[in-house]
């Protein structure tokens, strides 16, 4: 048996988390004195509501080794012999060295694996391993299969505001816009090959953001097939949806799934914002 474990930044939705026996560790969101896990004691709709009326702003802390070490031990408790962890981005965060750590504290293998971006960009990767797995791939297939996923991921995010991006601290390369006025909307994208956001470009209006978001991300994907698309947002549910319609009608994705952007990431791009990820398998 192949155990399949992530942190709470993948953004997979619950009821494929249920079905392919994802292991889920939360990280923790840090509220003043208050403290709850991401997806857990905290969920994305409450989150986002807070986010917009508390004057105090939300921190992150990542799952540390105990954490993992209590996952890894659990799965070995249900008869699983290797394990494959995926991460968000080690360039975004430190889960992917706790991750390594806890590893050399327990009896099975354990393959750590840095997924080079959140959300979606890290679903993807972890749905692939688990249904590889069901399918039959040893560790060595799987993890070899991923490195590969990582060469065809694509993911733009856009944002109402720099203003969540910067206090998130997570701005990366697009920190040559800090000056810029807050208003205008941001559209960024993730390096995988560093792990990084990358600044794509800016809008004044939030349609012209998401307009250039949605071009760009699918001239990515000319004349290709088996589309798995994912349309991420910020307690925009009916946006999102709107987006995903537009998808069906235009691509005819393989697979599309929709999902709300947990506390964790959305410290870093807040209420309202939009994000496309994914791959073409042909």
């Amino acid at each position: 048996m192949i155990g399949i474990i992530t942190d709470s930044t993948c953004d997979i939705p619950e009821e494929m988390v249920q079905q392919y026996g994802i292991t889920i560790i939360p990280h923790m969101i840090i509220w003043g004195t208050e403290q709850y896990r991401d997806r857990v004691d905290m969920q994305p709709v409450d989150f986002y509501k807070r986010l917009v009326s508390d004057p105090v702003y939300p921190s992150s802390a990542q799952a540390g080794i105990p954490d993992f070490v209590k996952a890894y031990e659990e799965a070995i408790s249900k008869g699983v012999k290797e394990i494959i962890t995926l991460t968000v981005s080690s360039a975004m965060s430190g889960a992917y060295h706790m991750a390594q750590e806890a590893a050399k504290l327990v009896k099975i293998p354990v393959s750590v694996v840095d997924g080079k971006g959140p959300t979606m960009s890290l679903g993807w990767q972890v749905l692939a391993a688990a249904r590889a797995r069901d399918a039959g791939a040893d560790v060595k297939k799987i993890l070899a299969m991923l490195e590969e996923m990582k060469n065809k991921l694509v993911q733009y995010v856009c944002m109402d505001s720099l203003e969540y991006l910067q206090k998130g601290g997570r701005i990366g390369n697009a920190v040559k816009w800090v000056g810029s006025v807050l208003k205008i909307k941001p559209l960024v994208n993730i390096n995988h090959r560093s792990g990084l956001v990358e600044p794509v470009s800016l809008s004044r209006t939030h349609k012209g953001i998401v307009e250039q978001m949605y071009t760009r991300f699918f001239e990515h994907f000319k004349n290709a097939t088996n589309l798995h698309i994912a349309v991420l947002h910020g307690n925009v549910p009916e946006e999102a949806e709107a987006l995903a319609e537009r998808i069906r009608q235009e691509f005819n994705p393989a697979e599309l799934i929709i999902n709300i952007t947990g506390p964790v990431l959305g410290i870093n791009t807040g209420p309202g914002a939009l994000a496309l990820a994914g791959y073409a398998e042909g």
